[in-house]
């Protein structure tokens, strides 16, 4: 898989920032619900959404949770804070510009992570799956959402061969759940499918 670099990132979605939603919004919204959903049934306030971009998920959340988000992208930020002042979102605390990979946060300052379709876009995913661990308290949780390249198939022959637009497309088609997590699935973590079709899967790590 050939690494994006942070500049790449922020210019794909200044690009993709004023038509995200139209282009993503529905592809992603079974993955972000299902997470989101997870989320709002876990032990505790603190929550950290990793890659808000345009705060799609936002609304979401239940009133009892705290949430700071996170993103590389000003110009997704700035929709994410429209969305939250428009809807009047009091379970968001604070929309920060921030690296995922180096959020600057104390260690064990949330009691659960969230990460929806940002594994694949940042340079090193096992550096974002490090800080995470950081960042969340021991008895804590990280969730991931995101698309794996197929075992095998058409499938995984056309996501092999979008890889040479990753720079342009802001991810990675072939991302792999060994670019996450190494060769061997850790103990703690789980993966679900999320429906209807399957292309994203739901990871949850127990920290």
């Amino acid at each position: 898989m050939t690494r994006l670099d942070l500049e790449a990132v922020r210019t794909a979605y200044r690009r993709q920032a004023a038509s995200y939603d139209y282009m993503f919004g529905l592809v992603s919204r079974a993955g972000r619900r299902r997470a989101v959903a997870a989320v709002n049934t876990l032990p505790g306030d603190r929550v950290l959404e990793v890659g808000v971009g345009t705060g799609l998920a936002l609304p979401y959340y239940t009133a009892g949770k705290r949430v700071t988000g996170i993103d590389l992208s000003t110009e997704m930020l700035a929709r994410a804070r429209a969305r939250v002042a428009s809807q009047g979102l009091t379970q968001v605390e604070s929309l920060l510009e921030r690296n995922a990979e180096a959020t600057d946060f104390p260690n064990a300052s949330f009691d659960i992570a969230v990460s929806m379709f940002v594994a694949s876009v940042v340079p090193n995913p096992r550096a974002l799956l490090a800080e995470l661990r950081r960042v969340v308290r021991p008895g804590g949780h990280i969730l991931f959402v995101n698309h794996f390249v197929a075992a095998s198939g058409p499938r995984r022959a056309i996501e092999h061969g979008l890889a040479p637009l990753s720079r342009a497309l802001g991810w990675h088609p072939d991302f792999a759940v060994s670019d996450l997590f190494g060769q061997d699935d850790p103990p703690g973590v789980t993966f679900s499918p999320v429906p209807p079709a399957g292309i994203f899967t739901l990871v949850h790590v127990r920290r």
